[in-house]
C-alpha cells in the first residue's frame, strides 16, 4: 500500500463479479497509456501489443524508482504464453513482478511461477461476487502461489457472511500459515463505500480468531484519484 507501480492491465477475465468496475471484454481496439504519471493525459495505443511493445512502454516509466510492476486485469493468467514473453523483458523494478490475480487459474500459475516475485491473491467469497465459490481452486492456486512471497485479498461488503471470512481464514491457515489477508471494502457505483466501519471490523475479528495478520485497506488509488 502506497508505494509506486507500472500497471500492465491485461484484457478479459473468466469471472464477471458484481462489484467490478473494469471491462470484462478483451476485445478493444486500443489500450490506453499515461504520458505522465497521475495527470490522466493518456494516448492511445492499438491493439494487439506484442509483449516487446508492452515492456518498452513499461520500461519507459524509469522502473527503478517503482516498487514493482504490476500485471493485472482483467486476469493476466488468461495470457501466461504472453507472459512468459514479457516477464524477462521487464527488468528493474526495485521488487519485481507483482501478479494480481483472482486465484482461480492454477494450471497457469505453474506456468508462471518462476517469473513472479510477488503475488496478490483475489478469494473470491460468494457474498460480494454474486458467484458461486471457488475455494478449491483457491486451496490448489495457494499450494503454488506458496513458491513465493503472497498475500490474499478479499473485497467484502454488507451481503458477506461470517461464515465466508471463516473459511478464507482456514484455508489460508491450513495451506500458508503466515500469510497477511488483506479485507478490502467494496466501492458501489457513484463511490460510495459499500459496508459500514461496525460490519468490517466485525469482519477482521473473524478473520483474526484463525489467522494473525488481518488488515483492513481501502482502494488507495480510488482515495487519491489515480487511474
Amino acid at each position: 500500500m502506497g508505494c509506486r507501480q507500472v500497471f500492465i492491465r491485461f484484457g478479459g477475465c473468466n469471472l464477471n463479479c458484481t462489484y467490478c468496475d473494469t471491462d470484462a471484454s478483451a476485445g478493444a481496439r486500443f489500450c490506453r497509456v499515461e504520458q505522465k504519471p497521475g495527470l490522466k493525459n493518456y494516448r492511445l495505443v492499438q491493439n494487439p501489443l506484442s509483449p516487446q511493445e508492452v515492456a518498452s512502454l513499461a520500461n519507459s516509466f524509469c522502473l527503478s524508482r517503482h516498487h514493482s510492476v504490476a500485471l493485472t486485469g482483467g486476469e493476466p493468467l488468461l495470457y501466461p504464453l504472453f507472459i512468459r514473453e514479457l516477464a524477462p523483458l521487464l527488468k528493474g523494478a526495485r521488487r519485481g513482478i507483482f501478479l494480481e490475480t483472482n486465484g482461480t487459474l492454477p494450471r497457469a500459475l505453474l506456468e508462471v511461477i518462476n517469473l513472479v516475485d510477488i503475488i496478490g491473491v483475489d478469494f473470491k467469497l460468494p457474498g460480494t461476487t454474486g458467484l458461486p465459490p471457488y475455494w478449491e481452486e483457491h486451496r490448489r492456486f495457494l499450494e503454488i502461489a506458496g513458491q513465493r512471497e503472497v498475500f490474499v485479498k478479499a473485497v467484502v461488503g454488507e451481503g458477506t457472511k461470517n461464515e465466508e471470512i471463516e473459511t478464507a481464514a482456514s484455508l489460508i491457515n491450513e495451506v500458508s500459515p503466515g500469510t497477511a489477508l488483506v479485507l478490502q471494502p467494496v466501492v458501489l457505483p457513484g463511490g460510495i463505500q459499500g459496508i459500514g466501519p461496525a460490519r468490517m471490523l466485525e469482519l477482521q475479528e473473524t478473520a483474526l480468531r484463525k489467522i494473525k495478520d488481518v488488515r483492513l485497506i481501502p482502494q488507495t488509488h480510488k482515495i487519491t484519484g489515480c487511474l
